[in-house]
């Protein structure tokens, strides 16, 4: 690692650096865009060849970019602790098929992305582990007396997400980290949601031993995700047949996607692109009027929640009629995970609450974004009530 780093010139970011060692184009601004740095290594080799030695110093430079954002501690890096595009799969597959042979005991939580819930169902029923899914508030957050309580000496891996996909309910990640390292137990997070909305220092905050992230959550590329693998410890790789990313992941990396990654990492992770200054009177505003409302429900916690994310329930309706009524005025929502869209069941998350299903049926989620606005917020308080009322009538 040493070697290959000492070879990149002191430039602005470590997305610039890598695309402008090997290519001379010009220094890019100090706070590069994701779609020009993309276009910048697209336009350089448009059919995709790149040098086997240029190859790999590039891949060198990339991983020092988000090496050096992640950790905030370049001597300590490993190249080997990063796995690109690997994430939760990879992390739970590969942990727990390594620590087999020491116990086939394994825990998460009901609240979980169906990326973890899959994967544990996958592994009792065809490898013979067992599972204890941990039970959460009505409010989503899952209790640190419970995981302690659930560890077992044959326990080899805990999963538990950072932050909520659907209600935005925030876990305490670094307390559930530090129960498992005292009991010897590997700790993986799924930190998709926590990435570019909540403060971050380095990888070491959620004292956990994997944590996956991904690119199209912070204004990313689709397709391009991370694994941080703390060392020693190297999960079995789920892909054979070559000796990419340090034999973890067989396959030719996406380069334009994971140059990508880089930038919006640079960009919008160290200073939250989703700024709580900003969202948080506005997402405020949101609960108000849902808190006025007849029939309906405020879901998740008030106080440990994303900032950007309002998810809540109607009596008397379904999320369909509901998500048509607002389309219709030309606001845009959701009725739960993204990757469960055109699922007839209600949502697990909201299942896990103790909702019952017909009015789990009713889920709506409104996520902020960046350009969100406080004229935005205003056109949905003028229409939403009357939108409920009109779902309500004809149900």
């Amino acid at each position: 690692m040493g070697e290959v780093t000492r070879r990149i010139p002191p430039f602005a970011s470590p997305a610039e650096a890598a695309i402008s060692t090997f290519w001379a184009f010009p220094r890019a601004p100090s706070v590069p865009s994701v779609f020009t740095v993309i276009r910048k290594l697209l336009a350089a080799h448009p059919r995709g060849a790149t040098p086997r030695y240029a190859a790999a110093v590039i891949g060198a430079a990339f991983i020092y970019g988000i090496e050096q954002l992640l950790t905030d501690d370049f001597a300590r890096c490993v190249v080997a602790d990063f796995a690109w595009t690997a994430a939760a799969i990879g992390a739970i597959f590969g942990t727990a098929r390594l620590l087999k042979p020491k116990g086939r005991h394994i825990i998460t939580s009901s609240v979980e992305h169906h990326a973890v819930l899959y994967c544990y169902e996958y592994l009792v029923k065809n490898e013979g582990f067992e599972a204890t899914y941990l039970p959460v508030s009505r409010e989503g957050l899952v209790s640190v007396e419970s995981l302690k309580q659930a560890i077992r000496p044959d326990t080899t891996l805990v999963s538990i997400m950072a932050a909520n996909n659907e209600i935005g309910a925030i876990q305490p990640i670094a307390e559930l980290g530090s129960i498992c390292r005292e009991k010897g137990v590997h700790f993986h997070t799924d930190a998709v949601q926590w990435f570019g909305k909540e403060p971050f220092n380095n990888v070491h905050q959620f004292n956990a031993d994997l944590v996956s992230i991904c690119a199209h959550k912070i204004y990313g590329p689709k397709g391009a995700g991370a694994l941080f693998a703390r060392s020693p410890l190297l999960p079995e790789p789920l892909l054979w047949g070559g000796g990419h990313e340090n034999e973890r992941r067989a396959g030719t990396e996406n380069l334009a996607a994971i140059v990508g990654f880089v930038a919006a990492l640079e960009s919008f992770v160290q200073k939250p692109v989703f700024s709580k200054e900003q969202l948080t009177p506005l997402t405020h505003r949101l609960i108000q009027l849902i808190d006025n409302l007849e029939g309906v429900e405020f879901v998740g916690s008030r106080e440990h929640r994303l900032a950007n994310t309002v998810s809540f329930l109607v009596r008397g309706s379904d999320s369909i009629a509901l998500l048509a009524g607002l389309d219709m005025e030309g606001i845009c929502a959701s009725s739960g995970s993204a990757c469960s869209a055109g699922s007839l069941e209600p949502s697990h998350v909201i299942t896990a609450l103790g909702v019952e299903k017909a009015l789990a049926n009713s889920l709506v989620r409104f996520s902020l974004g960046r350009e969100s606005t406080s004229e935005e917020v205003k056109h949905l308080e003028n229409v939403l009530p009357n939108v409920i009322r009109r779902v309500q009538r004809f149900q």
